[in-house]
């Protein structure tokens, strides 16, 4: 359950405004965790549990991307605008902002996750710990293991999501039934899908300008400016420790995941057998044990009454 949060607001980014959401507070000993969000263009909804690290000392910090939730929508913005160099960019404006630049850790899902190793990768003095969580080092992996699980949907799913990608009709509702057999599957296990998931997807659908441009109209297709990025280059420069998250049902296969563990020197994996693509909600329980377990090697927890102050 997410915890109220202590502030609301935006930064100035260049001409834009990021929105953030802190909870607890920011500038004590322990590094504030920020929370870098997938998509591209899905929102920090889904990832509102995380606020819970609050109550035992870590303050949090969530933000929208620019072009969804709270943040600077452009929806007449062109292909190329909607980069990884703007992303990477206005993350390092929020820590800067924040004035949390000298004490954090980034967390990072899915999308999220090739843009906290990018910055990692640049060794900032600051960033202590990294989680990449769900996330593939490489498209061009990413779109090889679409096609391996898509073959294994049932019968006639596959072919009739083809069908329609191929006649340009993925808008329709037969196209998003079929979909969601795949989402059930490798995205989120939790049926009925959980609140804050149904939010960010939601917000998507309502406004998918980055979505579209960057992936493309679905999970398993991407056919936008993404389809060729990788982040595997840049994976020998990171020198913080790093968690790595992922689920037994992931989309993100560990085929797509494995580079962060072979390039990356201080790394540790854990996959959550029951989990797909969240396993933040999909195992709550054990992945909160997960990630405080690694935030606790990268910085010691505070004595219980200092806990309680902070709660």
């Amino acid at each position: 359950m997410a915890v109220a949060p202590t502030a609301k607001g935006w930064v100035p980014f260049g001409e834009y405004r990021t929105w953030y959401r802190v909870t607890g507070v920011l500038g004590g000993a322990l590094p504030a965790v920020v929370v870098v969000h997938g998509g591209p263009g899905s929102t920090h909804d889904y990832l509102l549990g995380l606020s819970d690290l609050a109550r035992h000392g870590f303050p949090v910090v969530h933000y929208d991307q620019l072009g969804s939730g709270g943040s600077t929508r452009l929806p007449d913005a062109g292909a190329e605008f909607w980069t990884p160099e703007l992303f990477a960019d206005e993350l390092d404006n929020l820590v800067y902002r924040l004035g949390i630049e000298d004490n954090y850790v980034l967390y990072g899902q899915s999308w999220g996750g090739l843009v906290v190793a990018r910055h990692a990768a640049a060794r900032p003095d600051g960033l202590r710990g990294l989680v990449i969580a769900n996330s593939p080092a490489s498209y061009e992996l990413w779109r090889s293991e679409m096609d391996v699980l898509r073959a294994q949907l049932p019968p006639g799913v596959d072919e009739g999501l083809r069908a329609h990608e191929a006649a340009g009709t993925t808008g329709s509702q037969e196209y998003f039934d079929l979909m969601r057999v795949f989402y059930d599957r490798h995205v989120c296990r939790v049926l009925p899908w959980p609140a804050d998931y149904l939010a960010s997807f939601m917000e998507m659908a309502d406004d998918n300008t980055v979505y579209s441009v960057m992936n493309g109209p679905s999970e398993f297709t991407v056919t936008g400016t993404l389809n060729n990025y990788s982040v595997i280059d840049r994976l020998e420069d990171i020198e913080v420790p790093t968690l790595l998250i992922s689920g037994a049902h992931d989309e993100a296969t560990p085929a797509t995941v494995q580079p962060y563990h072979d390039h990356i020197h201080d790394v540790r994996w854990e996959i959550l057998p029951e989990s797909s693509h969240v396993p933040h909600l999909e195992e709550p329980e054990r992945f909160h044990e997960v990630l405080l377990g690694f935030l606790r090697d990268v910085h010691p927890l505070p004595a219980e009454s200092e806990v309680a102050s902070h709660g």
